[in-house]
């Protein structure tokens, strides 16, 4: 059966219709051979977005853009037609968020999937959500801030009027008038402040010498810390350590009854002995001086010794007398009393 060139022709067409139309749809991002569905999402303003744009779910694109329409009856705000893979579990409680997909301004809406107590199955409207973009957040930031340069602007135009730029002037004349005095103090005062630099120098140098004796002293007091060091301290201590034991032993046989001077300190029997004999001496004295009669006699024909015995018995010669007497001239130089008493010994015993 042969077809004739009309029919042909008209397959031919319907043919490129087809595939201008596919081919279209394939430009614009939808998928030919994938299932998807379609919802809608309404906003107040879309900020530039444009048909075929992408549908982002976590990073990754699932659907694009399908068409846009104003809404005039709803205050003239735009609906948005999606279309998004079929497999997506979609919501009540999905969010569409329209925001920027780059730094380069290009828009895209991005879906955020919840906890959905109804699924979507195509046609429902999703919830709109609106990110700030960068322009946006620029605009907020830089608004404020022009706002204070327009004020400051307008506080320094006041500053700048004619009698500020007069006082202005003033001010610099002042200063300038300022600055000449200071010149011409500085060149009267020329020869001091040379002097005061000299002084200066010389106080440096002088603290430079300083430093260098400071530096030698702690020399000589590191010699002399060597030097210490070098001591036989260990035979210092030996030495010592001797010493105190000497000393201890001397005392230990004071304390006993060796020695003289041990019997003296811990014999009572003898140190009453001492006492008494001590006691007689002294009476014996004062009896002589009271009656030197007694014991010394004069002769022109010949001497005669006398003799006295004392408290204890014993018999005291005349030449013990004037030994006696020589030995303790200030005691026979006192007054003798009238009568002269012989004290009992002292029996109590020393601590």
């Amino acid at each position: 059966m042969k077809l004739s060139k009309e029919i042909k022709v008209a397959l031919l067409g319907i043919v490129a219709i087809l595939i201008l139309y596919f081919g279209y749809d394939f430009l614009k991002g939808s998928s030919i051979f994938s299932k998807s569905n379609t919802f809608h999402v309404v906003y107040d303003n879309v900020d530039g977005l444009t048909a075929s744009n992408p549908v982002i779910l976590n990073g990754i694109q699932v659907g694009q853009v399908k068409e846009m329409t104003l809404l005039t009856d709803r205050g003239n705000m735009v609906r948005v037609d999606i279309e998004v893979r079929k497999d997506l579990q979609i919501g009540d409680s999905t969010i569409a968020s329209l925001g920027n997909s780059d730094l380069l301004g290009s828009k895209a809406i991005t879906l955020h999937l919840r906890n959905s107590t109804k699924m979507f199955d195509g046609g429902e409207e999703l919830i709109a959500f609106k990110e700030t973009s960068i322009a946006d957040m620029i605009s907020s930031k830089s608004v404020p801030v022009i706002d204070k340069v327009d004020t400051t602007l307008a506080r320094v135009n006041r500053l700048l009027d004619s009698e500020a730029k007069g006082n202005i002037q003033q001010i610099l004349a002042n200063s300038n008038k300022t600055t000449e005095m200071i010149n011409d103090i500085l060149r009267e005062n020329q020869r001091n402040i040379n002097q005061i630099t000299g002084n200066l120098s010389q106080l440096t140098s002088a603290l430079k010498q300083t430093q260098k004796n400071i530096d030698r002293l702690a020399l000589n007091m590191t010699e002399i810390t060597d030097t210490l060091k070098q001591v036989e301290i260990k035979k210092l201590v030996r030495d010592a350590n001797s010493a105190v034991n000497e000393l201890e032993t001397t005392i230990a046989k004071l304390n006993s009854n060796q020695g003289s001077l041990g019997r003296l300190m811990n014999d009572e029997e003898l140190y009453q002995n001492m006492n008494r004999s001590t006691e007689a001496l002294n009476l014996l004295l004062r009896d002589i001086q009271a009656y030197p009669k007694r014991y010394v006699q004069f002769s022109l024909i010949g001497r005669k010794d006398r003799y006295k015995v004392d408290a204890t018995g014993r018999v005291i010669t005349l030449e013990e007398v004037k030994e006696m007497q020589d030995a303790n001239p200030d005691e026979f130089r006192r007054p003798a009393p009238d009568t002269v008493k012989v004290a009992p010994a002292d029996t109590t015993k020393r601590q």
